[in-house]
């Protein structure tokens, strides 16, 4: 297959040029991060003490990474093959994901060096970031091997690469377990903390929701990855990726409809069991309705009219409203209707030094996607390859 090399050559393109700028100012600020502390680049206070990085880079990355387990799910162990084009994209867009939160919580807890001390040297095994933790070590490896056929595909390494092949189904089962305790463990930690989080937002069904909601953020985020990579990365893909492409945009359309009504289904019996229907009638009851219809229930029935009328345009539209809505989901959790009570002038909002970096480090997982996906068969399948599938 021939792939148009002249679209890769030009240095100062517009793209390289934002890209440089933004990166050039997230290694300044990560220099002054790790030289001058927390509160030289954070608004973070002992009211606040987890912000921007853990409610966006941290809650959000693992949530909208949660495709890499749903596609390999869905073709591996419930059969879909038709799905397979957009296994390998999903698992390298959760493997970075998973990468970057990892790199963006050392920003948050600082000491890189002391990173594997919770694995290796004390764990706490009755503390539910430890469990969270280790799922996140144990996964990014699971993730690892996963993506890893592409790179040894690229490097000509067949012997090994026909090996880890041999491996995967055991590593996507390994992969839905792990994904499954930690998605909801995310939701879990908030449950330590019912007089800071607003009612509307507290439940002791938290991990039930993080989970169902990793569900469909997973699949909008294979939609949404899938309708930029066409756009910008259309040269790079063969017949078959481009053949099944609407159907997997579709599919996926489909399935994210159903979870999503199950999903604010849930959330309303959530609200009767715990009997806060009075607090609708207030401020934050105007704001949760607005998450849960203006940003569920709507989108989930654009997805089903795109899934009816066989809308490509309208489900790619969807995913992109879908992902918005699992961000504002868990920005709510993790700082709007955190510290509710308290008054405005104690309320945290992050310095632009925090957005700053979650802005760089997000364009280093674009970066990163980009050259990887362009010089490895990640939206084309090798031609030494083919007649695996």
């Amino acid at each position: 297959m021939s792939h148009d090399t002249t679209r890769d050559n030009k240095l100062f393109t517009p793209f390289n040029v934002i890209t440089g700028i933004i990166i050039l100012v997230g290694l300044v600020l990560t220099v002054l991060r790790f030289t001058k502390g927390l509160g030289a680049v954070t608004n973070l206070d002992d009211n606040n003490p987890w912000g921007l990085w853990i409610g966006f880079d941290l809650l959000c990355g693992v949530a909208l990474a949660a495709g890499g387990y749903v596609t390999s799910a869905a073709c591996y162990i419930f059969g879909l093959k038709r799905y397979h084009s957009a296994v390998r994209p999903a698992i390298l867009t959760a493997f970075l994901g998973y990468a970057l939160v990892v790199f963006a919580l050392n920003y948050d807890v600082g000491r890189p060096l002391r990173l594997p001390y919770p694995i290796f040297l004390s764990p706490g095994t009755t503390s539910l970031l430890y469990e969270v933790g280790l799922c996140v070590f144990l996964y990014l490896m699971v993730l690892f091997i996963e993506y890893s056929p592409a790179a040894l595909e690229w490097l000509g390494l067949s012997k090994i690469r026909n090996i880890i092949v041999r491996l995967t189904l055991v590593l996507t089962i390994f992969g839905v377990v792990l994904s499954t305790l930690h998605q909801s463990s995310l939701g879990a930690l908030f449950m330590i903390a019912p007089s800071k989080l607003h009612p509307l937002w507290y439940s002791g069904y938290l991990p039930v929701y993080f989970f169902i909601s990793s569900i469909f953020a997973g699949m909008s985020m294979v939609i949404f990855e899938g309708s930029l990579a066409h756009r910008y990365l259309h040269h790079k893909m063969d017949e078959t990726h481009l053949k099944e492409s609407e159907g997997v945009a579709l599919g996926f359309a489909k399935a994210a409809a159903f979870v999503m009504m199950g999903y604010v289904g849930i959330k309303v019996i959530g609200l009767a069991i715990d009997n806060n229907w009075h607090y609708l009638a207030t401020g934050w009851g105007a704001w949760f309705l607005v998450e849960l219809i203006g940003f569920v229930a709507l989108p989930a029935l654009a997805y089903a009219l795109a899934a009816r009328e066989r809308n490509l345009r309208l489900a790619r539209w969807a995913a992109a409203w879908s992902v918005l809505g699992l961000v504002l989901n868990r920005l709510n959790i993790s700082l709007v209707a955190f510290n509710w009570h308290l008054p405005s002038a104690q309320r945290y909002f992050p310095s632009w030094m925090e957005i700053a970096i979650s802005v760089f480090i997000v364009t280093v997982g674009i970066v990163v996607y980009r050259f990887i996906a362009t010089h490895m068969p990640i939206l084309y399948e090798h031609p030494d390859y083919r007649t695996d599938h």
